[in-house]
């Protein structure tokens, strides 16, 4: 009996990502098919990722999961898929160090244990959930041996959440949509690589939302079953917005990625206002930062910094290059100044953008001059923004070899520190 007492685990880190051309509404509730293309950017792991442990035991009496360190029900429809589509997929498996032997038939009984965390908020609507699951279909593969190409994962991961399809790989990526009724055809492709277009810099403005907004999943429910803006938005503009988003990204054209990612996410939240009962997911401190950025954009005659925001009121700000994202900040922070006076926790992600923007005290901060654009100087919205993240376009999953980054203990089999 001792010797059934093993535990196997695998490890693997995958970003999260950000859509310039917007998913919004399925076609199909149960399969997550969409209604439309859309195009995103992964975002930098090192700032933004979920880490995923799976284990597998006999010993193992149920499936269960921790995510940041809390014990959460297994028991929803789309963990359910995932783990479903991938021991289906599962093959032979063989440690030889540990003496384990699993065969592809076997995988169907044996348990498994996983502890999820994310290195940003959950509940700031980073589009956690896509890292989240992408993160587990990529992990769980590693650990069953599953053969199937990025592709096929990304389908898997579409079943979890529709937006992790994108998070299997690194750089812009494109989500096919398809036009299958069984969804075999909507899944993932990768556009172009991380180092493709590596000038960008993206500063993420985490805005201080008190109230939990309508979740995506009943907010698009209820815009496709009333609003006209969606069908006209789905079957009109975005095919052509897409074609000319591929284009503007493998011409390295920031003037036209600028301009379509900013009307993209404008017209996202048309389309939410577009629904009964209106849905709003930017607030005050969302328009002034758009109009901050539209000022600037217009004073330099050509667009500096694109801005998109998701189901929520956080902006994501994506500079053509590193000075111009040291003059964004020196905007945002003259604007938004530090509530306390701690930097150190109000800029997260690649830190040493601040020294590039000439800031390195709060004293600094409150030395900025006012941007000439601004017809008002002097109006300051302290405490608005929580804090900001300075990223890059980045890389896919990979597996984390290191023991130590694993989540799980191997002796207990249970979450560490549970």
């Amino acid at each position: 009996m001792a010797e059934a007492q093993w535990v196997l685990m695998a490890t693997g880190r995958s970003p999260t990502n950000i859509a310039v051309i917007k998913y919004w509404g399925k076609r199909d509730e149960a399969l997550i098919l969409p209604v439309n293309d859309s195009i995103s950017v992964t975002l930098d792991p090192d700032h933004l990722s979920a880490t995923t442990t799976v284990a597998a035991s006999p010993s193992f009496p149920s499936d269960r999961m921790w995510l940041n360190g809390k014990e959460i029900e297994l028991s929803g429809g789309r963990f359910q898929s995932c783990l479903r589509e991938i021991r289906r997929r599962a093959r032979d498996v063989e440690d030889k160090k540990k003496g384990i032997k699993i065969k592809k038939e076997d995988w169907e009984k044996l348990h498994v244990h996983i502890a999820s965390y994310n290195n940003f908020p959950t509940a700031a609507g980073l589009a956690s959930s896509a890292a989240g699951f992408a993160c587990l279909v990529f992990t769980l593969g590693k650990l069953m041996n599953v053969n199937e190409d990025y592709g096929e994962l990304s389908s898997i991961a579409r079943q979890g959440s529709g937006s992790a399809c994108r998070s299997i790989y690194g750089g812009f990526v494109k989500w096919c949509m398809g036009k299958n009724d069984d969804g075999s055809d909507s899944m993932a492709v990768q556009l172009v690589d991380e180092s493709h277009w590596d000038d960008l810099v993206i500063i993420i403005a985490v805005v201080s939302s008190k109230q939990k907004e309508t979740s995506s999943t009943s907010g698009m429910r209820d815009t496709v079953e009333t609003s006209l803006l969606l069908q006209y938005r789905a079957q009109t503009v975005v095919p052509s917005r897409i074609l000319k988003m591929e284009e503007a990204i493998k011409n390295r054209d920031f003037e036209s990625f600028a301009r379509l990612t900013c009307a993209d996410s404008n017209q996202f939240h048309a389309v939410c206002l577009d629904t009964s009962p209106p849905i709003f997911y930017m607030n005050d401190t969302s328009h002034r930062i758009i109009s901050l950025v539209e000022k600037w954009n217009h004073a330099e005659g050509t667009p500096q910094v694109a801005y998109t925001f998701d189901a929520g009121p956080n902006a994501v700000l994506i500079a053509r290059n590193r000075k111009t994202a040291a003059l964004l900040l020196q905007r945002l922070l003259y604007c938004f100044p530090p509530q306390d006076n701690d930097l150190e926790s109000y800029m997260l992600g690649d830190k040493s953008i601040l020294s590039d923007a000439g800031v390195q005290s709060v004293a600094d901060v409150e030395s900025l001059p006012a941007p000439p654009e601004m017809k008002t100087p002097g109006q300051k919205f302290k405490g608005d923004v929580s804090y900001f993240i300075c990223s890059r376009p980045g890389a896919g999953p990979k597996v984390l070899t290191d023991e130590s980054h694993a989540l799980i203990d191997s002796a207990t089999g249970l979450a560490k520190g549970v």
